[in-house]
This record gives C-alpha cells, structure tokens and sequence, in this order.
C-alpha cells in the first residue's frame, strides 16, 4: 500500500484495538477522554486496517499510532476494525458510516476499490485512503482524500547508501524483497535502484516479490536467494512480511533495511530504515477535519521536503564519509537539484 512536512507532526490515540470483521460488527472498542466539537460531540474517526494487521511493525502499526495521538492530543473518539481479508473492507466501512463516524480512513492501496464504493454511498462521510490517489477512484468521489507519499525518494537514499555500504564489504550487489507489486511498493524499489546507481555505477540490484504482506518465511526464502546469489544489502518492503528478509539478512550476516517504521530495533544487521510515516499523515488529515480545512476530491503528497518520509536510524558502522555523502545527497533531493527519480520497476 503513504512521506510528506505534516502541518501537523506525527500523530495517535489512546485507543483499544479490538475486533474487525463483517457487516454490523460492532466489537472495536472506542476509548479516551474526548473533547467536545462546537456541535457538542467528539469528532469521531474510524481506521480500517489492510490485511497485514496492527502487529506488522510498521504500515497499519504508523497509521494505528496516528490514530492514537489524535485521541490523546486532539480529544477525537477513534475506532480501529482490523480487516483479516478484502471480504472485509466494505462492510467495516459501511457500519462505521452508518454508526455516524466523521471520518473514516482506509489504509492501503488494496483498500482503493472498497472505499470508493463506500464513499459513493454515503457521500456525507469524509474519507481517506492511504496509498491511492484519489483520481484514480471509480467516480472519482468528491468526499475522499488520497494520502500519498513519495517513496522513490527515500528508497533512492537507502540505495544510495546500500550501495556504498556493499562496496566497503567488497559487493557489488544488493537487493530488494517487495510484498505485492503494487505502485506504492514499486516507488521504494525504483528509487532504490536509482540510488545505488547514482552513488555505485553498475551495481547491480536484484528484486522480488512475496505477493503477501503475512507470511514471513516467504519473505525470508526470496531474501536467503538473493543473498545466495551475491546480495550485500536487502531492503524489505513488505509490511510483516519483510520482517522475514530482515531475519534472513541476520541470519547470513548482511545488511537489511527495513521499511515504513524505524526497524533499527531489531538488530545491529539494520543498515537503516525507509521511513514511511502514515501515523504523521493519519494525525494531519484528524485535524484538518477538526480545524475545517480538510478538502475531499483531491490528494495530499508528503516527500522529503514536507518531513514525511526519511531514513531512520542509521547503522554506527556507516562511515563519517558516507554520512556526509547521504547528507548532501538528501539536501539535493529537498532543493530539487536531482531530477525526476524513477517511480516504475522495469
């Protein structure tokens, strides 16, 4: 399946993740001290998980986080239902639209087809959706707003420096473990081949996909092939998946890099993260609802200009001068000085 810097900073809510399911479920729990809206009310926010679950360290974990900081800081009353399949999408959103939620947010890219039913039939709810762009929405519904991120330019920065770690290791090959083939998973890996190429001419960079976002050991197997065949570096960008490549890359003492949140914690073998951060995205569209400047029917872009996606915590290993290097390479980026970055896997 959104990064972009938020008006409004990375967000939350003190919320009980709880149930999901079908039509009229009603088990998610909604918590917190709420403030008032002028009409008396809290505003009240739904988030529907993709399939990859509030567990997966990072895509829906980002967007269950922002939720959280908008019930602590911004008084909202949140709900999360987690999808456990596509089956899903519609119904949980129809039964939040019908239980009187203000605004209710899809997150994923697989979400895209469901929230555009959802939005047509009840076109006095607001939605968003992270990951797709809202013109492409059959009917193109006036009352949602896309989240969308540019993930090729942080993937051009993890490659950048995978490529210059790989050559301090003697490599001259990294590579990429991607979930489902999608445009969002596709911009990290374009940029990443970009990156490297910029910064180690003739690298050569090897990817695959899981066509999962769950299963972590199939992730590992793709991971363990492509360091079989010669990878310094795997970059995974595969949701709870790619946790899977990252122990993959543990196991064979390689780099790995994670994605969307700051996976550093899993290990010394992290190079760095590409940091995707929905939860400021999700925080952002709460609030410009609660302040009144949300718009629908259009998108909303965070880059690294806007402080929306980023590399995260990089490894101590990484020398001063290739510090320096990525430093400089990220300020080009921000400044517009490097051209148009690939967002198209060839």
């Amino acid at each position: 399946m959104t990064l972009r810097m938020l008006a409004a900073g990375v967000a939350a809510l003190a919320l009980v993740a709880a149930g999901c399911g079908g039509d009229g479920d009603e088990s998610a729990a909604t918590t917190g001290g709420q403030t008032e809206t002028t009409a008396g009310q809290a505003l009240r926010v739904g988030l529907i998980t993709d399939q990859g679950q509030l567990n997966d360290n990072g895509f829906n974990e980002l967007a269950f986080n922002g939720l959280k900081r908008a019930e602590r800081e911004l008084g909202i009353a949140g709900r999360v239902v987690e999808s456990r399949s596509a089956a899903d999408y519609v119904p949980n959103m129809a039964s939040l639209a019908r239980s009187g939620y203000d605004l209710i947010v899809g997150v994923g890219f697989a979400q895209g087809d469901a929230i555009a039913t959802a939005a047509r039939r009840y076109p006095d709810v607001k939605f968003a959706i992270v990951d797709v762009d809202q013109a492409t929405l059959k009917g193109k519904p006036a009352n949602v707003e896309g989240l969308l991120f540019r993930e090729e330019q942080v993937g051009y920065l993890a490659g950048y420096l995978a490529a210059l770690s790989a050559k301090r290791e003697g490599d001259n090959t990294i590579s990429a473990v991607g979930g489902f083939k999608e445009p969002p998973v596709d911009r990290f890996i374009a940029g990443y081949e970009a990156g490297a190429e910029a910064a180690v001419p003739g690298t050569t960079v090897l990817h695959a996909y899981s066509s999962d976002w769950d299963d972590q050991a199939k992730c590992k197997e793709l991971a363990l092939d492509q360091i079989a065949r010669g990878s310094g570096v795997v970059f995974q960008v595969a949701g709870g998946c790619g946790l899977g490549a990252l122990s993959a890359a543990k196991d064979r003492k390689v780099w790995g890099i994670g994605v969307d949140a700051d996976q550093s914690f899993l290990g010394p073998h992290v190079l760095t993260s590409a940091q995707k951060k929905v939860d400021a995205a999700v925080f952002a569209t709460i609030k410009s609802v609660q302040d009144g400047t949300w718009q629908g029917g259009r998108n909303v872009t965070f880059g690294l200009r806007q402080q929306g996606v980023g590399l995260g915590t990089i490894s101590k290993k990484v020398t001063r001068e290739d510090r320096e290097a990525l430093a400089r390479i990220t300020d080009e980026i921000v400044k517009g000085e490097i051209g148009e970055i690939p967002t198209k896997v060839g």
